[in-house]
């Protein structure tokens, strides 16, 4: 990692405190806490300067790191361990690559994702009402006042998909493979999920985000073998 925020000044007005931190980045990561920031500086992933008395001071650069990271772990689901590794090889001016060719791109400056209503989720998908709700019906998106990118992306997916002759109807199984997986993960925070303090929750977070990119491995593994047999 690139030379440690605790060598910078830890007087200048331009260092923020955790306070002031999480008033930046909870718009766009309402589930960050100081107890996550504690446990992303445990894990390597962003060293704030420290002031005489022990209190962690974070630079605007510290602040984008954190934003990179929150977004690759929200966005693409990745563990930390290889987001660290990510981060290392940009510090060493190298550009690095994610499993699976996963393209990052920074994150935007702008705070919090759009909400989208019904109307802009199917015009900006291209799709139409039918489709929209097709994939209601299949539980493949939740019905809202106002959707996420998340719902943008998988009404585009099914667009393309709709063109090839698959339908929303075709893919209902999708949902309780879904609900099977986070049992598996479920059952395996059982240990650290009977602790109460707000460490613990973090680092149950962080190990549900690495068995499900796990998962996903596996998924996208069976997947390419099994194309390879048509």
């Amino acid at each position: 990692m690139a030379a440690t925020s605790a060598a910078r000044s830890q007087s200048g007005p331009q260092l923020l405190s955790i306070g002031q931190v999480l008033a930046r980045l909870n718009p766009e990561f309402p589930d960050l806490s100081p107890s996550k920031l504690r446990f992303l500086e445990e894990r390597q992933l962003v060293t704030p300067a420290r002031t005489e008395s022990g209190y962690r001071k974070f630079s605007p650069a510290d602040v984008e790191r954190l934003r990179l990271v929150l977004s690759m772990q929200r966005d693409y689901y990745l563990p930390l361990k290889i987001i660290r590794t990510y981060l290392d090889e940009l510090d060493a001016g190298r550009e690095p690559t994610l499993p699976g060719g996963i393209t990052v791109t920074a994150p935007s400056m702008l705070p919090s994702e759009r909400r989208l209503t019904r109307d802009e989720l199917i015009r900006e998908a291209g799709a139409n009402a039918m489709l929209l709700q097709d994939a209601i019906s299949a539980s493949l998106i939740v019905p809202a006042e106002h959707y996420t990118e998340d719902a943008l992306a998988v009404l585009k997916a099914l667009v393309e998909l709709q063109r090839s002759g698959i339908e929303p109807r075709h893919l209902r199984g999708f949902r309780a493979a879904a609900e099977r997986e986070l049992g598996l993960i479920e059952s395996a925070l059982i240990p650290i999920a009977r602790r109460k303090d707000a460490s613990s929750r973090a680092k149950a977070q962080e190990l549900a985000r690495e068995i499900a990119g796990q998962l996903e491995v596996v998924r996208s593994s069976l997947i390419r073998s099994a194309l390879g047999r048509l």
